[in-house]
């Protein structure tokens, strides 16, 4: 499991603490996209404080964050070097929004931090459900992929979420598509080896 968790605020150590030492409890997930969030909210003191703990618990930090401010993911990872981190949903690309130059740039910089993995999941919420296709994904994918290295890279089904635009088995299908022409090996840290080593599973 990685459980939700609010970084930052009052008694979060304490609700921390409660599942430590816990075999099947790896991290925890914070989604900072809602507008409740304010942009620069992940480098607040006590949140970088709070990721920094987690480290020291060997908890993995989630961080499920807008696009635009990918470059304050990349920054709280480089202030919690002993903490590992997940970034979720590919950092939530705009499919339909055209330009993904901003985006590239802040992947580029998550994936710089060493100690982050990035997370093939959730795409196809931001795309349009009545006409996606494999190739409108695939180049979120791939530049992903490319960024981070087959060795930092796992899928997540994103269910039930993903079933907003599609069921389950339609968006692991377009996904074996996009990546079809890479290397079985490749294919296979990504849908499994990789996931599996991180969460020691």
């Amino acid at each position: 499991a990685v459980i939700g968790g609010h970084p930052g605020t009052s008694g979060f150590s304490d609700y921390v603490a409660a599942f430590s030492g816990r075999e099947y409890v790896k991290g925890i997930r914070q989604i900072l996209h809602p507008p409740t969030f304010p942009a620069g909210h992940c480098l607040e003191p006590q949140f970088v404080a709070d990721v920094q703990w987690l480290g020291t618990q060997g908890l993995c930090f989630d961080i499920c964050i807008r696009p635009g401010e990918l470059s304050d993911a990349a920054e709280l990872a480089r202030r919690c070097p002993e903490t590992r981190f997940v970034l979720d949903h590919c950092g939530n690309p705009a499919l339909q929004a055209g330009d993904a130059t901003a985006w590239k740039s802040g992947i580029d910089a998550v994936a710089g931090c060493e100690h982050v993995v990035g997370k093939i999941s959730g795409l196809i919420v931001t795309a349009d459900p009545a006409s996606w296709t494999a190739g409108d994904l695939a180049p979120c994918v791939n530049h992903t992929l490319d960024a981070f290295g087959p060795n930092r890279v796992m899928f997540g089904g994103d269910w039930p979420v993903c079933t907003q635009t599609a069921p389950l088995d339609r968006w692991i299908g377009a996904l074996k598509e996009i990546v079809s022409s890479r290397a079985a090996e490749e294919q296979r840290r990504l849908f499994h080896d990789n996931a599996a080593a991180f969460y020691g599973v």
